[in-house]
């Protein structure tokens, strides 16, 4: 009995516990649930790749390719829905769901990259712009520097010529140095670089222009013109994702100078009276035909992302190949890139970044010099159309018989000079990043840096086709430089929320060291072109062969304090100390403060009923920011040229010497400078943003006025009893101020039609204020048959200024140009001379306006500039009427008989440097036109094509302009500060037509 009602119990108990399991397992059931559903964008489209993640919790999943997803939750949980570029939701899970992402166009919430940091834009007390990047793979760019122009108030960007991949010349609020560079500082990915040509504009997330000193004080010694912050593309959590960008575009120049055909050449020749010409030339040359040809543009571009909460890469390459206009001009670029990133611990992450780019160039041949000395622009007008390509007599040799005209080469010889000289230079821009979180608010972050470059340029001249070639019997060098950058920051972190106030504190310090070596080797005498190495010169240059090399460092230590009273009131403070080996121990050491502050006024009570205002922020800062770029790596020091002496000379009859056994002779070439020191620029700046309607209107002002003080010079004494006449000395002073503005509007928001426009609008007024050992620089030599200076720098005027002859128009008498007699002696004589134009812009501008309908995007951009005059010595060249040399079709106007009015002078009339040779610069251009179409479907999603994108973009389409050139952005001295808008037989724009295509999947 007792053990039947064991067994009885027994049972019971199982029954119970399986019961109480099943109550338990239906509980736990009951708090779960499977949450699943789609999310779409506003038109209705579903996003692929949209996290989904259980608040609270590390769960989580991503939506499909037709935006669905599905995902096991707690009963009550909260879903928050996150995309880029979309607004996050939070949402009650439900076992169906259907959610809604809105745009996210929330600009006051953006972070910018700042220095050695980031902060929320509402949060910038300084002048800083962002640009835009959301189109630069519509773009046929090739360079960063191309994505900023007209894109930035305050910011001018030219192309100083037509040349593949020539580099941009870039000013941020003026010139601020005669003798330094006046480029921007480059920053990439936290590395200071000195520019940007190993970049692919694809790699770029991001482009902040740090403008003003108490946003850029905190780089110190390299700052002084401007921060360009450029941060590159990374890996995000989610599912992987694979871009392809493909480009093929066409250049053409279509703006033609014509010239004169063999009869009116004939005639012309026969009023100079220098050349005797034979009757019945025949035109058998159309050299602007032979010389320029259609341009062709490839770019292919590939990327590779992914990540999860741990590990994040972005893998790049990509391979341009831009021909230019003039045949033999070309740039081809190979870029590769990875982007790492690793949380290894909660308190540890680890990233690298490594790019590496190999490109190789031919800018096409000498420019801003005479036909007879390479000038192929000038020698498509030059060169008289009754001349052949080859000599009939000898069928390997470019034509030379232009009747005892020697100045003549024609464009095509003048291209063959040049055709075999290459320009390499492979970069590798390697860093790797510790960051460790001492705890949330702490942070300590530790980079370093390698920047390597090696550059390979060499030349060859074959001893056949060319004039030259033959009297050098060919000719060849060879110059290669390295150059390798090592950079270490350290830089520690805190930042602090406590109720409405905020406050960040940043420490740190960078060490920088750069080790500098060059070769070059030269020789003459080839047999022949079938080897153009200088193995196979007979000539090896015995006084222009040899190495060097060189050193610089720099030692800085910095810091920054911000306080924030609850986004209101905002104080932003920075302080740079720099140390270079370029400067005597006693002045090595330069510090740069800053300060900056910011009212929000829209938050003050006073404010509230102004609904329609969003925000209202008024800035004010002050800082001073360094430059040594004008300095060799020596500068302080006594220098010498060392001169090889001749040990094969055999020496006249009585000449003692031993030549043989000669040693160089050493030679004084500069007068030490122990109190060499910083150029420094102060700035102040005041500034107001202004948000309204929503975010449907923002606009931005700032007016500034910089002061560079002991602007390093290098200056020239008069001779003495030393042994150098060269020195480098702090002795300027050059002041810019101006006014910037921008406004970015949202003009039509509903349905499927968008349309967006961004305006921008620069005025900056330059001036040399003082000069103490020099007092006034002359610069800029055109055309031999003048032999005189055009640009003329002194205090109390902008730099650049043109300097010469005023011209009256033509004397109906006599047909020469009547020049001013200024001084009323009776004669013109130099001191007639005076300024007769002015480079520098009165405004500089750039609108864009984007157009969106359904699946289709139209973009418009407009850049110019407006009263900047232009030098245009190439008309010296071509209508001089000073020689044998063919000219344009202008002259046909030229002054013939007494009494008749025109306003070109006679055939040989007294040419100087005047005002007959200035014009206005103003232009304004369609820079690029893009229409693109955003394919989508089942299909598309199907196959897992999440973006398929073609365009079409065409730049420069047109341009209006009273300059009579071939193109109003132009300087063919390039980047520098001093000399500015002359057009000298410069590598003309082009027109370009581009067909591409954006896929994603």
């Amino acid at each position: 009995m007792k053990k039947n009602r064991r067994k009885i119990l027994s049972g019971s108990r199982k029954i119970f516990f399986a019961i109480l399991a099943m109550f338990l397992s239906l509980s736990a059931s009951a708090q779960q649930i499977t949450a699943s559903g789609q999310i779409l964008d506003a038109q209705k489209e579903p996003l692929i790749g949209v996290s989904v993640q259980e608040k609270g919790t590390s769960n989580g999943a991503i939506t499909d390719l037709d935006g669905n997803f599905t995902l096991n939750v707690q009963q009550n949980a909260t879903l928050i829905f996150s995309y880029v570029g979309y607004k996050s939701q939070e949402i009650k899970a439900a076992r169906q769901m259907k959610v809604t992402l809105q745009e996210d166009n929330e600009v006051l919430e953006e972070v910018v990259v700042i220095g050695y940091g980031s902060v929320k834009r509402k949060d910038v007390t300084t002048a800083i712009s962002s640009v835009s990047t959301k189109d630069l793979d519509m773009r046929p760019i090739v360079s960063a520097g191309q994505a900023i122009q007209g894109k930035a108030a305050g910011v001018s960007v030219i192309s100083p010529s037509g040349k593949p991949g020539e580099d941009m010349s870039i000013r941020v609020r003026g010139t601020t140095s005669m003798n330094g560079s006046n480029d921007p500082l480059y920053v990439v990915d936290g590395v200071p670089v000195d520019n940007i040509r190993f970049l692919s504009p694809n790699d770029i997330e991001s482009m902040q222009i740090l403008k003003d000193a108490s946003s850029s004080a905190i780089y110190g010694s390299r700052a002084a013109n401007g921060v360009i912050l450029i941060t590159t593309k990374a890996g995000a959590a989610g599912k992987a994702k694979i871009s392809l960008t493909a480009q093929f575009g066409l250049n053409k120049v279509v703006d033609k100078v014509e010239s004169l055909n063999s009869s009116q050449y004939k005639e012309l020749q026969d009023e100079i009276g220098l050349v005797s010409l034979p009757d019945g030339l025949p035109d058998r040359t159309d050299w602007f035909d032979e010389t320029y040809s259609t341009g062709k543009t490839q770019n292919y571009q590939v990327a590779v992302s992914n990540g999860n909460d741990k590990i994040k890469y972005y893998l790049s390459a990509g391979y341009l190949d831009e021909k230019g206009v003039l045949d033999i001009s070309y740039y081809k670029r190979y870029n590769f890139r990875v982007n790492l990133e690793n949380q290894i611990r909660d308190w540890l992450t680890v990233s690298a970044n490594i790019s590496y780019s190999d490109y190789t160039s031919n800018g096409g041949g000498a420019m801003g010099t005479g036909s007879n000395r390479g000038g192929v622009v000038l020698a498509v007008i030059n060169t008289p159309t009754f001349a052949p390509i080859w000599d009939p007599l000898n069928p390997q040799q470019y034509y030379t018989n232009f009747y005892g005209v020697s100045n003549i080469t024609n464009p095509l010889e003048n291209m063959a000079r040049a055709k075999n000289n290459k320009d390499k230079e492979n970069r590798l821009l390697a860093s790797g990043n510790v960051l460790v979180t001492v705890f949330p608010e702490l942070k300590f972050k530790s980079t370093f840096t390698i920047d390597r470059r090696n550059a390979v340029n060499t030349t060859f001249l074959d001893p056949i086709s060319t004039s030259w070639g033959r009297n050098q019997y060919g000719e060849a060098s060879d110059n290669r430089n390295t150059n390798t950058v090592l950079t270490f920051d350290n830089v520690l972190t805190f930042n602090k929320n406590f109720k409405k106030h905020g406050l960040e504190v940043m420490a740190g310090s960078s060490w920088t060291d750069s080790d500098y070596s060059n070769s070059w080797i030269n020789g003459s005498h080839f047999r022949n072109d079938l080897i153009q190495t200088l193995n196979a010169a007979n000539k090896i240059a015995w006084d222009n062969t040899g190495t060097g090399g060189s050193q610089w460092g720099i030692m800085s230590f910095f810091g920054r304090a911000s306080y924030n009273f609850d986004s209101k009131y905002l104080l932003t403070a920075n302080i740079r100390a720099d140390g270079s080996s370029k400067l005597h121990p006693d002045h090595r050491w330069g510090v740069f403060p800053s300060i900056s502050v910011a009212w929000r006024i829209s938050s003050e009570k006073f404010m509230q009923n102004l609904t329609w205002i969003d925000d209202l922020k008024l800035r004010g800062g002050w800082g001073q920011t360094g430059n040594q770029s004008g300095l060799g790596d020596y500068s302080y020091l006594q220098r010498y040229d060392i001169r090889r002496v001749q040990w094969f000379k055999k020496g006249e009859e009585g000449d003692t010497t031993d030549y043989e056994n000669a040693l160089p002779t050493i030679n004084q070439i500069n007068l030490r400078t122990p109190d060499l020191t910083w150029e420094t620029t102060t700035q102040t700046n005041i500034g107001l943003d202004l948000t309204v309607l929503n975010g449907r209107l923002t606009l931005n002002l700032d007016y500034y006025y910089k002061k560079t003080t002991d602007m390093l010079m290098n200056a020239e004494v008069p001779a003495g009893s030393a042994g150098s006449t060269k020195i480098a000395r702090n002795e300027g002073t050059m002041t810019n101020k101006g006014f910037e503005f921008s406004i970015s509007t949202k003009n039509f928001r509903g349905g499927a039609f968008t349309w967006d426009t961004d305006f921008n609008m620069s005025f900056n007024r330059n001036k040399l204020t003082k000069l103490e050992l020099r007092k006034i620089y002359y610069d800029a030599k055109t055309s031999d048959v003048i032999n005189d200076y055009v640009v003329r720098n002194e205090p109390g005027r902008a730099l650049g200024g043109f300097f010469g002859y005023i011209s009256d128009g033509v004397d109906p008498e006599t047909g020469e140009l009547m020049y001013r007699d200024l001084t009323g002696d009776g004669k013109i004589s130099s001191s007639d001379r005076t300024y007769i134009g002015d480079p520098n812009p009165d405004f500089t501008y750039g609108l864009t306006n984007a157009f969106s309908y359904k699946g289709f995007n139209l973009s418009v951009f407009i850049q110019g500039s407006y009263g900047n005059d232009i030098y245009n010595a190439s008309r010296i060249e071509t209508e001089g009427m000073y020689d044998g040399k063919n000219q344009s079709t202008r002259v046909l106007n030229r002054w013939r008989i007494p009494g008749q009015i025109t306003d070109v002078p006679k055939a040989n009339f007294k040419l100087l440097n005047s005002t007959y040779f200035v014009e206005d610069g103003s232009y304004l251009r369609v820079k690029d036109i893009t229409l693109s179409y955003n394919f989508k479907g089942k299909l598309l999603r199907k196959w897992g094509i999440t973006r398929l994108q073609p365009y079409f973009t065409a730049t420069n389409l047109l341009t209006w302009t009273s300059y009579s050139g071939m193109d109003p952005e132009v300087n063919q001295w390039g980047n520098s500060g001093t000399v500015q808008g002359i057009d000298w037989g410069t590598y003309p724009h082009s027109k370009s037509y581009m067909f591409g295509v954006n896929v994603e999947f």
